[in-house]
C-alpha cells in the first residue's frame, strides 16, 4: 500500500499538494501545525477542510512564537503590506519564520517513521516567493538526506522520501494543476493578517490575486465569502 503524509497549512499549495497525493497514494494522511501563527483560522479551516474529503488529519502544536523573530509570530513586528505584488521586495521578508519548514519536516519525518509512511509531500514553492530560504529545491534534498541519514528504513529497501512537486511552478500553474484534480480552494485561506475573509495588501493575498487573475478565474475564496455576504 502506497502511503503518504502531507504537510497541510490549508492555502494554495498545500491543498493542491493534498489533492494531489490522493491521486496518487492508497492512503493519504494530513499534518497542520499549529504554531503560534497569527493567521490561526489556517488551522480551523483545514481542519474542517480534512474532515469533508473524511482524510485523515493531524492538528500538532509547537511553540514557534517563543522564538519569534517573524511576523506571523511576533506581534510586535508589523505585517508588511503593500498595494501590489511589485512592491513586495527583493529581501527576505519579514513574515518569513526562522526555520520553520525545517522544524516542520524534521516532526513530520519523526511521525512518518513512527508510522512507517515513506513519503512526504508538501506544497513548497519558490518561483512567486524566492525570498524564503527554506522552500527552494536544494533546500527540501538537503532536509532529505539528512532525514534519511537519520531515521530508519520504512522498509528494507525504502527510505523516507521528501516530495516537493510544485517546487519550481508558479502559483498560477499550481492552481491549474488543482483544478484538474477538481480541488476545493472556496475554504483555503491564505492571508496573513488572522481573519478568513482576507486583508488584500499583505504579500500573501497579493500573490494569491495575481496568481487567479493569471489562472482567468475568480478566486472562489472571494466568491464564497461574497455569497455569504461577508465582503
Amino acid at each position: 500500500m502506497k502511503r503518504a503524509l502531507v504537510l497541510y497549512s490549508g492555502g494554495i499549495d498545500s491543498t493542491t499538494a493534498l489533492y494531489w497525493a490522493r491521486a496518487r497514494y492508497d492512503s493519504v494522511q494530513a499534518l497542520t501545525f499549529d504554531y503560534g501563527q497569527r493567521h490561526r483560522v489556517e488551522v480551523r479551516m483545514a481542519r474542517a477542510a480534512a474532515r469533508r474529503l473524511r482524510i485523515p488529519h493531524e492538528v500538532f502544536p509547537i511553540r514557534l512564537d517563543r522564538i519569534g523573530g517573524s511576523a506571523l509570530t511576533d506581534s510586535s513586528i508589523p505585517l508588511p503590506l503593500h498595494g501590489r505584488v511589485g512592491e513586495i521586495g527583493p529581501r527576505v521578508p519579514a513574515t518569513y519564520v526562522p526555520f520553520r519548514n525545517g522544524i516542520f519536516l524534521a516532526l513530520a519525518a519523526a511521525l512518518a517513521e513512527a508510522r512507517g509512511i515513506r513519503d512526504i509531500v508538501c506544497g513548497f514553492n519558490v518561483i512567486d516567493s524566492p525570498h524564503y530560504p527554506d522552500t527552494r529545491p536544494v533546500f527540501v534534498k538537503a532536509m532529505e538526506k539528512a532525514v534519511r541519514s537519520g531515521t530508519r528504513p520504512v522498509s528494507d529497501r525504502a527510505r523516507i522520501r521528501i516530495l516537493a512537486p510544485f517546487a519550481e511552478m508558479k502559483k498560477s500553474e499550481i492552481i491549474r494543476r488543482g483544478l484538474a484534480l477538481r480541488a476545493d480552494y472556496a475554504q483555503s485561506v491564505s492571508c496573513y493578517a488572522g481573519n478568513e475573509v482576507p486583508c488584500r495588501r499583505c504579500s500573501s493575498c497579493l500573490l494569491r490575486r495575481r496568481a487567479w487573475e493569471e489562472v482567468g478565474r475568480p478566486d472562489p475564496l472571494i466568491v464564497r465569502l461574497e455569497k455569504e455576504g461577508r465582503l
